[in-house]
């Protein structure tokens, strides 16, 4: 009889396990499926410049630094403004010593942007600044809103 028992229980576990298991498995996650190759977005790298001397050697260091994070990283897979203000905004104007390089750095992709309060209270116009360069109604707010988006910040 214990015998008749333990095949009857044998079998009623049997039964139970295959009939349990499906519902057990749809409860499973699933397994992962292989994931396609999905382009990532790249974020690129970021560097916000502030440059507020009238220094041409301080000009050149900042240039310099540029175009090495440039040549290092790659120029299309970086982006780089230079915020100049203060006396850093005389640096910008058509007859400057740097002007030539700033050139250079505009072709090559580099955002160069003035402080507007700077040469309000200069009283410069934008007919003196070079070609090519941006604006910025507040360089130091320029700067720490570059921050706020992760930009990198350097200052030579």
């Amino acid at each position: 009889m214990k015998s008749v028992r333990r095949i009857f229980l044998s079998t009623l576990l049997a039964a139970f396990a295959t009939t349990a298991l499906p519902a057990v498995a749809a409860d499973a996650p699933a397994a992962p499926k292989k994931a396609k190759a999905v382009a990532k977005k790249v974020q690129r790298d970021r560097m916000v410049v502030q440059i507020s001397e009238s220094d041409a050697k301080r000009w050149n260091l900042a240039l310099n630094n540029i175009k090495n994070v440039q040549s290092g990283i790659g120029a299309d897979k970086v982006d780089i403004e230079l915020v100049a203000f203060g006396p850093g905004i005389d640096m910008l104007k058509g007859d400057s010593v740097v002007a030539n390089r700033i050139q250079d750095a505009l072709a090559a992709g580099v955002k160069v942007v003035a402080c507007e309060n700077t040469l309000t209270a200069q009283k410069v116009s934008k007919d003196d600044m070079l070609a090519g360069i941006g604006y910025v109604p507040a360089g130091a707010i320029e700067i720490m809103r570059k921050q706020a988006e992760g930009w990198s910040y350097l200052r030579p």
